[in-house]
């Protein structure tokens, strides 16, 4: 498979620069970043949350957590659960499971960024498959998250 369409569109309607990088197959975050051989805190793994009234997309560094009671009180929402695989294969139709970028907005969702990644020099994405990414620089990863909510609201690291 190749990148998203929707997240190719996407990037080229805001004129993004960005350098597909590749890299050997992989089944989660912390196994893409070691196939990629770069710094987990610099790839930002999307995690798709919902309640009642809908989903939204939180992003996170690739070796933390989402701490859903953080999360829920800065999006002033109560009841949010991580949302299941069927629902999030439907919303990603044209990624591949377990491969989504990044970039809510591109699929309509609200997306809300930790600050972590804000600091990062790079930041890469998932493409849409489990073989690409997507390397941003600090300013372009700005740029682009501009409409995204921003916070602190992931967990201790994970090794």
């Amino acid at each position: 498979m190749t990148m998203s369409t929707r997240l190719s569109i996407y990037l080229d309607l805001r004129g993004a620069h960005y350098e597909v990088c590749t890299h050997g197959h992989s089944s989660s975050s912390a196994e893409t970043a070691r196939s990629a051989h770069i710094p987990p805190q610099e790839l930002a793994k999307s995690v798709i949350v919902e309640d009642d009234a809908g989903c939204v997309m939180a992003v996170v560094p690739a070796d933390r957590n989402v701490q859903l009671g953080r999360l829920s009180h800065l999006l002033e929402r109560q009841h949010l659960r991580l949302a299941d695989e069927a629902r999030i294969a439907a919303l990603f139709a044209d990624c591949e499971r377990g491969a989504v970028p990044a970039l809510g907005m591109a699929w309509g969702l609200e997306t809300v960024v930790d600050d972590e990644l804000e600091a990062a020099p790079v930041v890469y994405i998932e493409a849409g498959d489990h073989e690409q990414l997507l390397r941003l620089s600090h300013d372009e990863f700005h740029e682009l998250m501009l409409a995204a909510r921003h916070g602190r609201f992931c967990g201790e690291r994970v090794h």
